[in-house]
């Protein structure tokens, strides 16, 4: 852990440059430290994959007494609360065709069959690192690395919301109707985001998400469902604690 003044009111805390649990698990461990310090003169306190953004007023107190009570060299990380004790998320997903027009390609890169990437990508339950991008759209890490794949050459100008798609390694899912450059491997009938809810989304950072494969017609029946106003998020998204 290191910490690096970047201008008169921030403070950027940083933590091994690598996407993994035990980094964020150390970092959500930290931002709830410097929360319970309860320094008024805080603004901001925002994590992400590898760092922590302080933000301060500097009227109220300057760097070096902020970076004197942080007392960030006291922290110890041995008792950490593991983020596997946070909600799953079970989503459903079609692969491939309309749904997923990357699919294909995503399998070729990686000389697999497309059935074999559905495999793999079903396989994992992915820690959400972050919401970001729009609202609702979860950073997924853990992706095997049998299916890594760049971000597309040229980005399309929509990608229909509930999108699951591939991006170097990571993987993601698009709560809206959006431009984006992500491989896009298949889609979602459920609406993960939705402004008039509470809580908005499905999920929140540091819960993990994990994807079942549907066929078409079940995809139809869900959206039906929706469509009607009698759709049963119990049957279809299945949310428990921890593993």
């Amino acid at each position: 852990m290191e910490a690096t003044i970047i201008n008169e009111q921030t403070l950027m805390i940083y933590f091994k440059n690598e996407i993994s649990e035990d980094t964020y698990n150390q970092i959500i461990y930290t931002t709830q430290y410097i929360k319970n310090k309860n320094l008024q003169a805080i603004n901001e306190i925002i994590p992400s994959y590898r760092a922590i953004m302080v933000t301060f007023n500097q009227h109220k107190i300057d760097i070096d007494e902020l970076i004197q009570q942080l007392q960030l060299d006291s922290i110890n990380y041995k008792h950490i609360d593991k983020t596997s004790n946070n909600k799953v998320v079970h989503i459903p997903v079609l692969y491939g065709s309309d749904a997923g027009p990357d699919l294909s390609e995503v399998a070729k890169y990686n000389g697999l069959t497309s059935e074999e990437v559905i495999e793999i990508h079903t396989s994992k339950q992915y820690l959400i690192y972050m919401l970001g991008f729009m609202p609702g759209f979860p950073y997924l890490g853990g992706l095997d690395s049998r299916i890594h794949m760049p971000r597309r050459t040229e980005p399309r100008v929509r990608i229909a919301a509930g999108s699951v798609g591939i991006a170097n390694n990571q993987t993601g899912l698009y709560p809206l109707d959006s431009p984006g450059g992500w491989q896009i491997i298949g889609r979602t009938p459920i609406r993960v985001f939705n402004k008039d809810d509470q809580p908005m989304t499905l999920y929140q950072a540091g819960d993990k998400i994990k994807f079942y494969a549907i066929d078409q017609q079940t995809y139809q029946q869900i959206q039906d469902d929706i469509d009607k106003g009698c759709f049963n998020k119990e049957k279809w998204v299945t949310i428990r604690n921890g593993n």
